[in-house]
């Protein structure tokens, strides 16, 4: 009786205590150069939940029932962040007129995606999320973004498909690799701005999430400021120049609003030598009230983006070429011709409803993307290797020779790259021009074409249930047909092509003309198409001190390939439909947070997560058979986080601590290999991978005074394998000469040993120390000093299984393959650490009720070269073949790796009114 007695007593106290009479703050929020009222400014206490917005007035109530020192946080698109200390106790707080000051360091953050963008130098190394932290004002994640970025740091370690980005609520996450492309809406700088973005595990009311954080871009023109912005940009990093305009019209009788925005970029050739860059991107929405609760809006984006890639390089090049050099162009009448081209064209069409009341939100969306992603490449067939850094033509050729190393044939090698480093597309001309080719190509300049047709359909509710609840839900749809195929776009002279794999001597689609010309499609053609199916729940509970809420979602997903060529190779298995691989999956993720007082708070999050594997981790070799991987399995992904924030007067922070661990993950690689068990050109499936990322994350910032800040941010962390992965190789069997790995065309080589060993996922050691001043005056300069460390090339994995010690001659082990020597042939070495220091800064000007601003950055001020990331080579498969390529000390296949930007600078002038 006692006992219930007291539980009665307790339950009475708490809702006595959350029952009391909220108090409120109040106040009017104001620009401080022009007086005029700020609308839609958002106000909220620091480590509460609770969030209001100014009114057409700027004026504001916000009730509180904590009480203590509190941190009030009022923010608004293009003013600083003003942070008031207020004392809550039992009575109501008026704070008049607050003045904000325009943000004269806007243009940083508004041209992130472009300085971001310049390090993401190919796109098979594109897979970092920086641009996922533009609008993020987390000190950490901002310097993550702005200058650990052109090091290839990638946050926590993860791959930018483990984030989601939304456009209008509409998720624009690729199906094929999971990541966003961002060049879909690249250029488009000024309406991309209003961005509402998630931490890692942290609650989302747009959607599950993913582990890495969610951004939302609001592209409805009520969101983003009216008038007209244009801007002007030089840069010698991807392109030289960029033109930028922007004119949205405001609400017009309250009722309809549009915008309209268009930019230009070009480059003969950025840092990296002779990458070209050509885009373009047009913009337009419009938006209609169609009552005070309820809006309509329709949006389109076309952007257009060709440019010139770049290759990573061996040690052995880089000292004789430099860290610009690029194998991909040559000169062919007096201009730069790249043949390793990458153009995307994909037009965006969205149709955006939302309803809002008071206690109920609903947004609905469709959304359609057609058009093109084509990458150039130069074949050759049966006929010489036209890539001047082809390792026949470089100096360790000559040093590795298996009877002695002959010294003058390398410096010969070495004196002709130095005399002719580039692709000679005479010669090419030259040698499909010849009598003996008859009119057959020796080289074909060709497009491998991507041809994507999405519907993407959306929607979620937020249900306000009372005061301390909500409930958000929420159904995607998302159906994907995808063409692919590679089309010839010139012949180089000759006069057909011959449709034939030079290594077999198999015809690549037996029901068609083997003989090509220029626009024909050949070598192969397929489709792949996609259905998911997304729906997620989620439950937020908010009492005083401690928030917390719960989401789960069950997706499900099909796959399916139609192959369009009967591939002599695969006569069984290339033309018509595979079998329809599908996964139902579920995931659950749950968090909360406890306020320790008005300044210091913490939270803890957690995740379990079941994904299906992307569309490229499904078939084996799509562009010739339907064979799919077998037994595949959908990815398993376990995370946590706990997170510690500090929200002083003049010091604020926060510190994180991470744990994920990555399992049944599957991996598809192409490559050509020298193994154990034989030669050929393979596609290596790796099975039953685990990875595992654990580590911390800081961030400080101290106002010394009201011009000068001060900032040290860190991430030490530890990502590496976490399991023994299976490795299959799987080749053709067709050509009665060739020497086969297995007459099955598949061949299990076990375990690869790579568990503890370092994951290739940018620095796992980045930390930086930073000041900015800001003059009263209205500039602004700030320098950060940057270490990076602990960065990894990729391993390869075909090393490390048996196979790797068996001799190719005898079927045998190598005698001297001792643990010793193996693991002394096979360390994991890491890349170079260094030092960077960037300077930014900026000035703005109000003339007459027109703003114009200057934004400048330099990067890497001390020329520093420094390698961002790269990958061992496969070639070498066996002991005494790679045994042997180390003898010189300078690899034939040597690990290559990508080179980072040395001093780089952009400017950026800007005009609005």
């Amino acid at each position: 009786m006692i006992k219930h007695t007291l539980f009665l007593i307790l339950v009475f106290k708490i809702f006595s205590v959350q029952a009391q009479g909220n108090l409120s703050i109040k106040g009017f929020i104001k620009d401080r150069l022009k007086g005029e009222s700020i609308e839609n400014a958002e106000v909220t206490l620091e480590g509460e939940n609770a969030v209001v917005n100014t009114d057409e007035f700027g004026g504001f109530i916000l009730n509180f029932s904590s009480r203590g020192e509190y941190i009030l946080r009022i923010s608004a698109s293009d003013f600083s962040i003003k942070r008031v200390p207020v004392l809550l106790e039992d009575k109501n707080i008026d704070l008049g007129d607050v003045l904000l000051q325009r943000d004269i360091t806007i243009e940083k953050s508004i041209n992130l995606v472009t300085i971001t963008d310049d390090e993401l130098l190919d796109d098979e190394v594109n897979s970092n999320a920086l641009a996922l932290l533009q609008s993020t004002k987390d000190i950490f994640l901002n310097r993550a973004a702005f200058d650990f970025g052109q090091a290839f740091f990638r946050v926590r370690g993860y791959d930018s498909q483990y984030g989601e980005v939304h456009l209008n609520g509409l998720p624009m996450n690729k199906m094929y690799d999971g990541r966003p492309q961002w060049n879909n809406w690249g250029g488009l700088n000024d309406v991309i701005r209003n961005q509402q973005y998630t931490n890692g595990l942290s609650a989302s009311d747009f959607t599950f999430g993913g582990i890495l954080g969610n951004t939302n871009i609001d592209l409805r023109p009520s969101g983003l400021r009216p008038g007209t912005r244009l801007s002007s940009s030089i840069s010698n990093r991807t392109y030289s120049g960029r033109l930028m305009a922007t004119y949205n019209s405001g609400l017009s009788n309250e009722k309809f609003a549009f915008i309209l925005s268009a930019s230009r970029r070009w480059a003969k050739q950025g840092y990296i030598e002779g990458t070209l860059y050509d885009s373009y991107a047009i913009y337009g929405s419009a938006e209609y009230l169609l009552n005070d609760k309820s809006t309509l809006s329709a949006t389109a984006i076309v952007a257009s983006n060709r440019r010139g890639r770049s290759s990573a390089i061996t040690e052995e090049v880089f000292e004789i070429q430099g860290n610009r050099y690029n194998p991909y162009w040559g000169v062919q009448d007096d201009k730069i011709r790249n043949s390793r081209e990458r153009h995307i064209r994909e037009p965006l069409f969205l149709l955006n409803y939302q309803y809002e009341s008071k206690n109920l939100q609903i947004k609905a969306g469709l959304a359609y993307q057609t058009g093109i992603y084509k990458r150039s490449r130069l074949g050759y067939f049966n006929a010489p290797n036209p890539d001047p850094t082809y390792y026949r033509y470089l100096p360790s050729f000559y040093l590795n020779s298996p009877i002695g190393a002959n010294f003058e044939s390398a410096i010969q090698a070495e004196e002709g790259f130095l005399d002719h480093p580039q692709l000679d597309w005479e010669n090419i001309y030259k040698a499909n021009t010849s009598i003996g080719q008859n009119g057959e190509a020796a080289y074909v300049f060709y497009d491998d074409t991507t041809k994507d047709d999405q519907l993407t359909a959306r929607l979620t509710s937020n249900i306000e249930i009372n005061s301390h609840l909500q409930l958000d839900l929420g159904a995607t749809y998302r159906k994907l047909n995808s063409k692919n195929y590679a089309q010839i776009k010139d012949l180089l002279g000759a006069e057909y092509h011959k449709d034939i794999d030079v290594f077999s001597e198999t015809l690549n689609d037996v029901s068609s003309d083997v003989n090509k010309i220029e626009g024909d499609i050949f070598n192969y053609n397929y489709n792949l198409s996609g259905n998911e199916t997304d729906m997620f729940t989620q439950l937020s509970a908010n009492y005083n001190k401690v928030k917390s809420f719960i989401s789960g979602r069950y997706t499900m997903v099909d796959y399916q390939r139609e192959g369009m060529f009967k591939n002599e190779r695969f006569t069984d298995d290339s033309l018509g439909k595979s079998q329809q691989v599908s996964f139902s999956n579920w995931a659950v993720k749950t968090g909360a947070s406890y306020t320790i007082t008005g300044r210091h708070w913490v939270s803890v999050n957690a995740a379990y997560i079941n994904k299906a594997p992307t569309l490229q981790n499904v078939f084996i070799n799509p562009r010739e058979n339907n064979s799919v991987v077998p037994n595949i399995q959908s990815e398993r992904i376990t995370s946590v986080d706990a997170n510690y924030y500090l929200r002083m007067p003049k010091l604020t922070g926060r510190l994180t601590g991470f744990f994920t661990r990555f399992q049944n993950l599957t991996d598809v690689n192409f490559f050509f290999v020298d193994s154990g068990v034989g030669s050929d050109f393979v596609q290596e499936v790796l099975t039953d991978l685990d990875k595992l990322h654990l580590g911390t994350e800081l961030g400080l910032e101290y106002q010394l005074s009201s011009a000068v800040k001060l900032s040290l941010v860190a991430s030490v962390a530890k990502h590496v394998y976490a399991s023994n992965p299976f490795v299959t190789i799987n080749f053709d069997t067709a050509g009665a000469n060739e020497d086969l790995i297995d007459i099955s065309g598949a061949k299990f080589l076990g375990q690869s040993a790579v568990k503890d060993y370092k994951l290739a996922q940018g620095p796992q050691k980045a930390i930086a120390v930073g000041i900015e001043y800001r003059d009263p005056k209205y500039w602004w300069v700030s320098a950060s000093a940057n270490y990076l460390a602990n960065n990894y090339a990729n391993i390869s994995t075909i090393t490390r299984t048996q196979s790797f010690l068996i001799d190719p001659e005898t079927q045998l082990p190598f005698l001297d393959a001792t643990d010793e020597n193996v693991e002394k042939l096979l360390k994991q070495k890491p890349l170079d650490n260094f030092y960077l220091l960037n300077i930014v800064g900026g000035k703005s000007w109000l003339k007459k009720g027109k703003y114009i601003s200057v934004f400048a950055s330099v990067n890497n001020v001390f020329d520093t070269s420094f390698r961002t990331g790269g990958y061992e080579q496969s070639r070498n498969g066996n002991y005494g073949q790679l045994k042997q390529d180390n003898l010189s000390g300078s690899l034939s296949f040597a690990p290559k790796y990508w080179y980072g930007f040395g001093r780089s600078y952009f400017l950026n002038f800007a005009f609005s009114f």
